[in-house]
């Protein structure tokens, strides 16, 4: 090899470089046009009004929204924006929405398990039994269990929100007080609570402010104080009753099963870590809320006294039997309550205070 034909080494690289810009110019140019896929849509709607929506499912959305980089993109409705609450679990089920938050009891879903939706009295006392009855006590694979036998509708995930207390416009200081109040409630709580006299209302989301003020009802029986001032019900209310009929409401999240088999794998990943993180956000805003509003809200705390309360607490026992009566699968959960809150018991301070 002569002199002549010999090359640097910048003049290697800098003829390599002009080679592979041109191959990858032809490649480009060779290449068809391949159109953008268009982003996945959901329609979710919420058990929630406007106001409340924004804490328990709306900033989890916007968190989703964002992640998911333009791959899909989800549209949140609130309560009864598209289908009557009722009807939520069926509109879910006929793919009328992609998906829905809510809990198993006032959707009307048409599982036995249903009942343990919402606030099964008594059966928690803190936001945190209710992940540990699902996730380490085997609640979760039983509604697994459970939701395989109903079509179209896939369970994801339960999680804890508010406790339930009574918020009144007259004061409830004993057992007697209960008697002919008209109550705003989930259907599961009203058979409970029709012992004591209690009257179960069922009303629009949006109209039980309007009933409260003019009088057709005397209170309400679906969450915490912290829901209570969110949403702007205190303002017709007076009494908050410290005694909780449940110490956390269990909701869940569910999706239209063909709508959930078309999401790719890892969408279906990113959709479940927004369930997560909604969990997350939600055991800490409504325990700091909780406090807060028995300080610096508005409505006067009321207490049945212990011994008084001790009765209900017995009640609920018994009303634990009657439900598990209803089905095998009912009688397993009931056994797993009782089975969890005995431990606590033993377990002792803070699980559980004499």
């Amino acid at each position: 090899m002569t002199d002549t034909t010999k090359i640097t080494k910048r003049e290697f690289f800098k003829r390599a470089g002009l080679a592979t810009a041109g191959a990858v110019g032809a490649t480009t140019l060779a290449m068809p046009h391949v159109k953008a896929q268009a982003p996945i849509k959901w329609r979710l709607q919420t058990y929630a009004g406007p106001a409340l929506s924004e804490h328990v499912v709306g900033n989890a959305i916007e968190w989703f929204n964002t992640a998911a980089n333009g791959e899909m993109e989800i549209e949140l409705y609130t309560a009864d924006q598209l289908v009557p609450h009722g009807e939520l679990f069926r509109a879910v089920q006929q793919g009328t929405i992609d998906a829905a938050q809510s809990d198993d009891d006032s959707a009307a879903a048409p599982v036995d398990v249903k009942v343990f939706g919402a606030y099964f009295p008594l059966a928690s006392r803190y936001s945190l039994d209710v992940p540990a009855l699902w996730h380490w006590r085997g609640l979760k694979e039983i509604w697994e269990e459970a939701y395989a036998e109903i079509p179209d509708v896939t369970w994801l995930s339960t999680g804890a929100w508010d406790p339930c207390n009574f918020g009144t416009t007259k004061p409830i200081r004993s057992l007697a007080d209960l008697n002919g109040l008209r109550v705003y409630t989930f259907p599961t709580a009203g058979q409970f609570l029709a012992k004591y006299g209690v009257v179960p209302v069922s009303l629009p989301y949006e109209d039980v402010e309007p009933a409260l003020q003019t009088g057709e009802l005397d209170g309400i029986c679906w969450s915490g104080t912290t829901e209570l001032h969110t949403v702007g019900w205190a303002n017709a209310l007076k009494y908050y009753l410290t005694n909780p009929l449940s110490g956390a409401w269990a909701g869940s999240y569910f999706v239209n099963t063909a709508k959930w088999n078309e999401v790719p794998p890892h969408l279906q990943q990113l959709y479940r870590m927004m369930i997560d993180s909604s969990h997350y956000y939600r055991q800490h805003w409504y325990w700091a809320g909780e406090a807060k509003f028995r300080i610096e809200g508005n409505l006067e705390l009321t207490t049945i006294p212990a011994a008084e309360w001790a009765t209900v607490e017995k009640d609920a026992l018994t009303f634990w039997d009657e439900i598990a009566g209803q089905s095998e699968r009912s009688a397993r959960v009931v056994e797993i309550i009782k089975k969890y809150n005995a431990d606590m018991e033993l377990a002792g301070a803070p699980y559980r205070y004499s």
